[in-house]
């Protein structure tokens, strides 16, 4: 049996759109009003507008409409935030069953949202993503790196949600409302990285997605597009860093391989410069280790762990603190090792290093997280 239509649909769906806006004077009137049409096919349309303090004329453009339309509402940032802050802001003020998220251009068709709620009406989804890569019969054709970057990141994030999303960074994203309390609570990041971050939790808390393609017109960045190279690095890290920790063991230890490969490199190059400066072996491979260490859990509570993390921050400190100085002597020990049986001294610290990287996985992994 499949999904239902809209037109076959008998109660009216109770739809929130959230729009953030920051800086649209020029669309947010149309982009609007485009929305208001959903109301001609049976579904009962709210409309948060996040202004996220706007410099231009978007603040007075939005009191109008509001003042205009009923089921228009209005929230204000007193400071701009960012749009995954004015997206926050719109959830927590959505009364709707079902909440989407609508940009203050006119990127996106909000008549597309129909296709959007069908297998949510017909119970068959929890969360509805609108693909822009999904085929369409013609499209805008505009920028390639852009198009590049939005498809390696919904590849990345793929790896570690383990969905088969075509377009993770799309803005139609369509919720249950009683699905999406469980995740606003959740939700910290303040500009793009909110993609990445909803997605990770989506796979997090098991969700039913759906994809619908949908229509899309790119603008360029000469008729206000805000997203940029800085914004795909973030959303790289936001990949890792809410995605990671739920990741599948084989795709933490592939990470961990590159972290503790990094470390192992700085543990190296550490003991080398200090055998240059004329430390003894002993001194060398210890003081290389600490700063090894460091750098190791840096990067491991920051990306990979930290979320899972057993103990308090004193605890966890405390855990990791026994976990160095164990694998710290068991490095010296086998660095010792290999040089009496006649194994040169860097050699033989790297030999202890790719031993200790098998150790400090393990004891991160089972005993401090």
């Amino acid at each position: 049996m499949g999904i239902p239509l809209m037109s076959d649909i008998q109660d009216k769906a109770s739809l929130s759109l959230i729009i953030p806006c920051y800086n649209e004077e020029k669309t947010l009137e149309k982009c609007l009003e485009k929305c208001l049409e959903l109301n001609n096919y049976n579904i009962n349309l709210e409309i948060v507008i996040v202004d996220d303090c706007s410099s231009d004329r978007s603040r007075e453009i939005a009191e109008e409409l509001a003042r205009k339309y009923q089921g228009v509402k209005l929230v204000k940032h007193a400071v701009n935030r960012g749009k995954g802050a004015a997206i926050r802001t719109g959830f927590a003020n959505a009364t709707g069953d079902y909440v989407g998220i609508q940009d203050a251009d006119l990127e996106y068709n909000p008549l597309d949202y129909r296709k959007l709620l069908e297998p949510l009406l017909a119970g068959k989804a929890d969360v509805v993503y609108g693909s822009r890569y999904l085929r369409q019969d013609t499209r805008r054709v505009l920028y390639f790196w852009h198009t590049w970057m939005n498809r390696s990141l919904t590849f990345l994030s793929n790896m570690f949600t383990n969905l088969d999303i075509s377009d993770m960074e799309t803005c139609y994203k369509l919720f249950r409302k009683d699905v999406l309390d469980k995740f606003v609570p959740l939700l910290k990041e303040e500009r793009f990285g909110f993609e990445p971050e909803i997605t990770a939790l989506v796979s997090i808390f098991h969700c039913r997605v759906y994809e619908c393609s949908i229509s899309y017109e790119p603008r360029s960045y000469s008729e206000g597009k805000k997203i940029n190279w800085k914004d795909g690095v973030h959303a790289l890290y936001c990949i890792l860093h809410y995605g990671a920790p739920y990741a599948s063991l084989p795709m933490q230890i592939l990470l961990y391989f590159f972290i503790g490969g990094f470390a192992a490199i700085i543990n190296l190059i550490a003991f080398v410069a200090a055998l240059s400066l004329g430390l003894s072996v002993a001194f060398a491979a210890v003081s290389a280790f600490i700063i090894a260490a460091i750098t190791n859990y840096l990067l491991c509570a920051t990306i990979l762990f930290r979320h899972k993390a057993r103990w308090t921050t004193q605890g966890e400190l405390l855990a990791y603190l026994i976990t160095v100085c164990v694998m710290c002597l068991l490095d010296l020990a086998l660095t010792s090792a290999f040089i009496a049986l006649g194994v040169s001294s860097v050699w033989s610290k790297l030999f202890a290093t790719i031993i200790g990287f098998i150790g400090n996985f393990a004891f991160r992994k089972f005993f401090v997280f």
